[in-house]
């Protein structure tokens, strides 16, 4: 099968330019392969649509707890009605979609067992919300044939709900000594703890 990988915080407007572009790649690809992509917003939707516009077979990975379909996080549960509704096939993999790192290890094993990785990559390495660079390294060291999918103009964004990593930087008000916390003293008080 081929798979797709890539950043979830792409422009809405790239992902019209990431779905054209994988389903040129899709046409070119000599055998009609299906194609897999795990549930989610962003590239799996492009992806998704690309595999059924070029002809080819979808199998979807949605994941599950304790045997029933696990809930998706907010912004991934629109998008997931729309893959199921394309696939053609569904598989149902034990792991939690809240968890990064259980879909960093759903991901690897999807890539060990596929044929070829499809990831749409702007280049940048991983930065501890998006393990796209971890993956494409992954199938790369495991002898599976990456294509970086990154169309001209392409850009990205943020992820809705998802709080931006802090990446060590020194909180606002430009200090990183930490303050005593306790309630801001009234004008009043102020003055007379200063004349004590």
């Amino acid at each position: 099968m081929i798979l797709a990988v890539g950043h979830a915080d792409l422009a809405s407007q790239t992902l019209k330019l990431v779905e054209a572009e994988l389903r040129a790649v899709l046409e070119r690809l000599p055998e009609r392969v299906p194609g897999l992509v795990r549930v989610g917003a962003g590239v799996p939707v492009a992806f998704s649509r690309a595999v059924r516009a070029a002809g080819r077979e979808l199998v979807v990975v949605i994941p599950t707890q304790g045997m029933v379909p696990a809930l998706l996080p907010q912004r991934d549960r629109a998008a997931t009605g729309e893959v199921l509704v394309l696939a053609q096939q569904v598989r149902l993999m034990a792991y939690d979609p809240a968890d990064r790192d259980a879909c960093i290890g759903e991901d690897e094993r999807m890539i060990a067992g596929c044929r070829q990785l499809l990831a749409v990559w702007d280049g940048s390495p991983s930065n501890g919300r998006d393990a796209t660079a971890h993956l494409v390294a992954y199938a790369r060291a495991h002898g599976v044939p990456v294509e970086v999918v990154w169309p001209k103009g392409a850009a990205r964004g943020a992820v809705p709900g998802v709080p931006e990593p802090d990446n060590g930087r020194v909180p606002r008000g430009g200090s990183d000594v930490s303050t005593t916390v306790g309630p801001r003293p009234t004008p009043n008080r102020a003055k007379a703890e200063q004349t004590r």
